[in-house]
């Protein structure tokens, strides 16, 4: 059974966390069950590690966006900045 490559509704860019997460998740489980040919697997390989990037990407500037909330002079939350906001 051949993968087909990744439509447009795969991009990358426009995936969600979540969504890359999942697929990321099939990846491993199909690459796991050593049931897919040599040629499948690398490409599985190549799409599994783009995903990790955008994950981690996603991650990146989630923790970002968490180090800029601006705090008061209470000492507490007392909003956010965006992250371009030097």
């Amino acid at each position: 059974m051949s993968q087909t490559p990744p439509s447009a509704a795969d991009d990358l860019s426009a995936m969600s966390f979540e969504t890359a997460l999942r697929a990321l998740e099939n990846v491993v489980q199909r690459l796991e069950s050593g049931d897919v040919p040599l040629d499948e697997s690398i490409s599985l390989y190549e799409r599994g590690e783009a995903l990790r990037r955008h994950c981690q990407a996603r991650i990146d500037a989630a923790q970002a966006r968490i180090e800029k909330i601006v705090v008061g002079a209470d000492g507490a939350p007392a909003g956010t900045r965006p992250l371009d906001d030097a």
